[in-house]
């Protein structure tokens, strides 16, 4: 972060394409099984699945091939919750991360801006502090002037 500030370089990358950029494939397709199964779409192709599978086994079918506790359906069911629900967890964990190196990258952007602040304070400090040695030096020499030309009146006047 210092060696930022001294080469006056950025730190203001974007963190989550750093992130992404390192993601494996079975974390990008866990992202993505994530962001589908967390959707209005997903919900939707269910409820018709599960309608259908419901109606084909309840009147469809003279012999269904899951009556009506529908033992199948819920074995189906298990399993696909046993498997979504980690793969969830690992993309909420993987968000977290993401969240916590932002968090990271948010504290040294904000440090660095409060260094460069720091900085410019000085500067702008050292500016007044000459700039009030330089009036001094004017008013010393506007003095003088004044001196001068009070004695040059004064020896006119005594003349």
């Amino acid at each position: 972060m210092l060696e930022a500030l001294h080469k006056n370089k950025l730190i203001s990358d974007d963190v989550d394409e750093t992130i992404d950029e390192t993601l494996t494939y079975g974390q990008r397709l866990a992202d993505k099984i994530a962001s589908f199964g967390g959707s209005w779409t997903f919900i939707i192709f269910f409820f018709c699945i599960l309608f259908g599978w419901i109606g084909l086994n309840l009147y469809f079918f003279s012999k269904p091939f899951d009556p009506f506790p529908f033992i199948l359906l819920n074995l189906i069911l298990s399993c696909l919750a046993a498997l979504q629900a980690p793969v969830i967890m690992m993309s909420q964990n993987r968000q977290e991360e993401k969240d916590r190196e932002r968090s990271k990258h948010d504290y040294q952007v904000n440090l660095k801006a409060e260094l460069e602040i720091r900085m410019l304070h000085e500067k702008i400090d050292h500016l007044i502090l000459h700039q009030q040695q330089r009036l001094f030096e004017i008013q010393k020499i506007q003095i003088e002037m004044l001196s001068e030309i009070t004695k040059q009146l004064d020896s006119k006047v005594n003349q």
